[in-house]
């Protein structure tokens, strides 16, 4: 990958898209390449901060483990996000575990060289405060979903999130295909595969959903953003 490759994903990154041509050529000299293989580990929770991460291709999964192996996703980051910004600047180890979702290629910038060039241009670091606080933001969501919701009300939102952004629509309803196993939306919900299972096989008794494999048909849509409302 060259420089100019280089920059077309920085591009796409909102920490460094408005860079001049010049500082980005700065920034491209201090950036290299890694590629990991699906599954294959990037750092883990409480490991030394060594830089900060850009993706090119593929996809990220961010993740915490529970001391019994449980595990909730914070976050899948695909091409042009960001990710580990914040212990670069605050001297901790990572919070949070991070591998690869598929077969993935990724820019690094050291701990070191990020914050040098940070000094050098201190609107970077202003832009790392604004994706900093957007992650809050959505963490807080998280912690308020898994606070104060069942696991069937968090799936609940989950069906109707994905039949609005993803849904297709047909005589039998609203087809989705998910593209995560059970264990993955578990994950994602903050429960276990057999919750997941369970409150699936609930609603589809219920008349709300049809469930094959991966392919979910929402029969009665209206029914189901009523039964969120009922369940809250």
């Amino acid at each position: 990958m060259t420089h100019e490759n280089y920059e077309s994903v920085l591009r796409k990154t909102p920490l460094f898209a408005s860079l001049t041509e010049s500082e980005m050529r700065a920034l491209c000299a201090r950036v290299s390449k890694r590629h990991f293989d699906q599954g294959e580990s990037l750092f883990n929770e409480g490991d030394p901060c060594s830089g900060l991460f850009v993706v090119a291709s593929g996809k990220i999964r961010i993740f915490k483990l529970s001391p019994t192996g449980r595990e909730q996703l914070l976050a899948i980051e695909g091409p042009g996000s960001s990710f580990a910004e914040l212990p670069v600047f605050d001297g901790g180890n990572y919070p949070a575990s991070a591998s690869a979702a598929e077969k993935a290629e990724v820019l690094f910038i050291s701990r070191k060289d990020f914050q040098d060039y940070c000094l050098e241009h201190p609107e970077v670091a202003l832009k790392v405060i604004a994706v900093v606080g957007s992650r809050l933001r959505r963490l807080v969501g998280i912690i308020e979903d898994l606070s104060f919701t069942t696991v069937r009300q968090r799936l609940i939102s989950l069906l109707l999130r994905l039949a609005q952004s993803s849904g297709t629509s047909t005589k039998q309803g609203v087809r989705v295909e998910l593209k995560n196993t059970h264990q993955d939306l578990a994950a994602e919900l903050g429960t276990v595969r057999e919750l997941v299972s369970r409150n699936l096989s609930r609603l589809q008794a219920e008349g709300f959903l049809e469930v094959d494999g991966r392919t979910i048909t929402v029969k009665d849509l209206p029914g189901l953003k009523r039964e969120q409302i009922v369940s809250e």
